[in-house]
């Protein structure tokens, strides 16, 4: 049996970038699904539980704000991760920021609140000692204490999280009802990284999650 919560997620900017954007970051105008996934497994994850997002509410009016950041151009290439493993550290495992460096604009929101309906549920790396009751109180427990293996964040890093456990439904979404068209739900893991997406829609302020048709 799935055994769920309600959190409250705030932050003072917020970024959900858009994949088919590439050069400069957009965000879409809500919380993605896989966003609030990665907050939930900031605070606890073990291999034998897999939250699944039910609704993402709005609760702050959604606004924008133009910035410029500071990134790096290049990543680190596998082959030197590769050789630094295997060939004792002969690999090169940095960048050099001064000399790599771009200033990008992005679109973010700012001034964001959601509240998350979630539950998970039991995979098959449970044993028999593992139960949704010992998973759900331990939830609770990091999530009423702040908790967390690594600051959850909203988007990106940069953009921290502040996080609350809602008991009841004492929130207000904002009132709006309009399509969010074909937006990011998230990554089926196997052999390869496949991304799927959904058709959002907003309603009432409200994402409903738990009857989308997700597409690969």
């Amino acid at each position: 049996m799935p055994y769920g919560f309600t959190v409250e997620i705030r932050g003072e900017y917020a970024c959900f970038s858009r994949p088919e954007l590439k050069v400069e970051r957009v965000s879409y105008e809500v919380m993605t699904p896989s966003a609030a996934r990665g907050i939930l497994e900031a605070v606890f994850w073990k291999p034998e539980i897999q939250y699944i997002i039910d609704e993402i509410a709005v609760c702050a009016p959604i606004k924008w704000e133009n910035i410029r950041r500071n990134e790096v151009n290049s990543k680190i290439p596998y082959s030197s991760i590769e050789n630094a493993v295997k060939k004792l550290n002969e690999g090169t495992l940095e960048i050099n920021a001064a000399n790599d460096r771009a200033q990008r604009a992005a679109l973010v929101l700012r001034d964001v609140c959601y509240v998350v309906k979630a539950h998970f549920e039991l995979t098959d790396k449970a044993g028999a000692e593992d139960t949704t009751g010992k998973y759900t109180a331990m939830i609770h427990r990091r999530l009423q204490k702040g908790q967390c293996f690594h600051m959850p964040y909203l988007g990106v890093r940069e953009f921290p999280a502040q996080l609350k456990l809602l008991e009841g439904d004492e929130y207000t979404p904002i009132q709006a009802t309009r399509p969010l068209g074909l937006m990011f739900y998230d990554f089926e893991y196997g052999i390869n990284f496949i991304p799927t997406y959904f058709m959002a829609e907003l309603v009432n302020g409200v994402v409903d999650l738990q009857n989308v048709e997700v597409l690969r």
